[in-house]
């Protein structure tokens, strides 16, 4: 018989002659090493799942234009190639106006996006009805339905009008331009005028939309009686001068003459008389945020509302990444100079990784404080075999046996346990892990097959760590004292 088997054989049937202590020890060793290969699969799993989690509670990215710059869908979508697309969980496309609601005298945001994408970005979103599937169908945000009074199935009215950017004292203006401008009227309801100059750079074909003031007296302004007036005028005008007011009309007539002092420059048509669009409510929505008070569209609704397309806000942005690799995608992003500007959702991402490193560091605690209480388990069972073991030890040691061998038999006996513990352990951890990861996450891991083996040998060596003192003792042992009786 060779000496490894031999050595086999001795372990074996120290082991099994001592089969309730070692018993206890085995089972020692399992627990924590269950314990250490869950955890540690929940350490490695759990950030992915935490990850796709977030992912729920909306965009960590946005794209927004570069100083100077447009963003367009078409050059959002460009840029987002220096994301893996793996890790790309949505992009979803945004773009702000202000419409009025002529008929309640209100005026709302209406954002244009894609709802297919929403759903991705967004799946905090909470609507009562379905979201819009075609053209001409909005969703409302439930602090405009209650302002409105609207609800699923209805239809309402939204009339787009330009805003004023520039006066035409700041504007170049040309012969034959065209021009349109806004202001703020009677009771803060806007008024919006167009016109164009002609040769001479007076105005002429003067329109001015007032169905926003009274109609008893502000809405006498778009009577031809007052209009007339403007027709032929040269810019700037002045109340009183160039333009009489209406009587019991002062600030809607006013609010005009400043319409026609601050309109601008256009080449869209479009875009300078506005544009009024009857849409159906398909569903209500509900956040608890500054969601419910925008009116959401699709982009080509809201492109045939203002005349203008193509042209977006900000892209939010749903990454499946730490805050390291977000960081760096947006360093990237930032450095390729693509006419974007990208930036991090500071309230998502720091929210991920504090809740992450809190919960890494709770692994590691809890596998730490597991690993000492298996040594001391296990140091304690050996103490008391080789206590049990002491005469059989000092006999040994008469006959000649080296502390060598002694100390050889113990260790291996302790690896031996850490090893079927360890096995033992690391299938057991899996389905603890199993359990926390549906039960916390609702949703399943997989099993890591490098993870047993790395299991067995950390139960080894913790086994060999927790009988270094009982080895101690059983070499301390004087063969002498021990067949004496002592």
């Amino acid at each position: 018989m060779s000496r490894r088997k031999m050595f086999l054989r001795m372990i074996t049937a120290s082991l099994l002659r001592r089969r309730s202590r070692m018993l206890v020890a085995l089972l020692s060793i399992a627990i924590g090493a269950a314990i250490l290969s869950g955890l540690v699969t929940v350490y490695y799993d759990v950030p992915r799942q935490m990850q796709a989690e977030f992912r729920s509670y909306g965009a960590n990215m946005l794209l927004v234009p570069a100083e100077g710059e447009k963003l367009s869908v078409e050059k959002a979508a460009e840029a987002l190639h220096l994301i893996p697309s793996g890790q790309l969980v949505g992009q979803t496309p945004y773009r702000y106006v202000s419409v009025q609601m002529m008929r309640n005298q209100q005026t709302f945001v209406a954002a244009g996006t894609d709802f297919d994408q929403v759903r991705t970005t967004s799946p905090y979103f909470t609507v009562e009805g379905d979201y819009p599937s075609g053209a001409r169908q909005i969703l409302i945000g439930k602090a405009v339905a209650d302002t409105i009074g609207a609800k699923t199935g209805s239809v309402v009215e939204l009339s787009f009008h330009p805003q004023s950017t520039e006066s035409t004292e700041t504007a170049e203006l040309k012969p034959g331009a065209t021009l349109a401008g806004s202001a703020v009227g009677f009771n803060q309801n806007p008024v919006y005028v167009s016109f164009s100059l002609d040769e001479e750079m007076k105005i002429r074909d003067f329109t001015v939309d007032v169905s926003s003031q009274t109609e008893e007296y502000g809405g006498q302004c778009g009577e031809e009686f007052f209009t007339r007036q403007f027709t032929g005028a040269s810019l700037p005008l002045t109340l009183g001068e160039d333009i009489d007011a209406v009587s019991g009309a002062t600030i809607t007539s006013t609010a005009v003459v400043e319409a026609v002092n601050g309109a601008r420059p256009t080449e869209n048509a479009a875009a300078v008389t506005g544009n009024t669009l009857n849409l159906q409510v398909t569903g209500v929505l509900e956040t608890g945020g500054k969601e419910e008070n925008y009116i959401f569209m699709s982009l080509d609704d809201l492109g045939v509302l203002t005349g203008e397309k193509d042209s977006i806000d900000v892209m939010e942005l749903s990454v499946s990444a730490g805050a390291e690799e977000l960081n760096s995608y947006v360093d990237a992003l930032n450095e390729a100079d693509n006419g974007v500007t990208a930036r991090l959702v500071k309230r998502i991402t720091n929210s991920e990784t504090a809740v992450l490193d809190k919960l890494q560091a709770l692994v590691f605690l809890v596998t730490a404080v597991v690993l000492l209480l298996t040594m001391i388990c296990v140091s304690t069972t050996m103490m008391a075999v080789v206590t049990e073991r002491r005469k059989e030890i000092g006999l040994r040691k008469a006959l000649g046996a080296s502390d060598g061998s002694i100390r050889t038999e113990f260790l291996g006996e302790g690896m031996f346990l850490g090893m079927l513990g360890g096995l033992l352990g690391a299938l057991l951890g899996f389905g603890f892990a199993q359990i926390i990861s549906v039960n916390v996450f609702g949703g399943s891991i997989t099993l890591q097959p490098l993870l047993v083996p790395i299991t067995m040998i950390v139960s080894m060596i913790i086994s060999a760590l927790s009988c270094m003192l009982p080895i101690k003792h059983a070499i301390a042992i004087d063969p002498a004292l021990v067949l004496k009786g002592e």
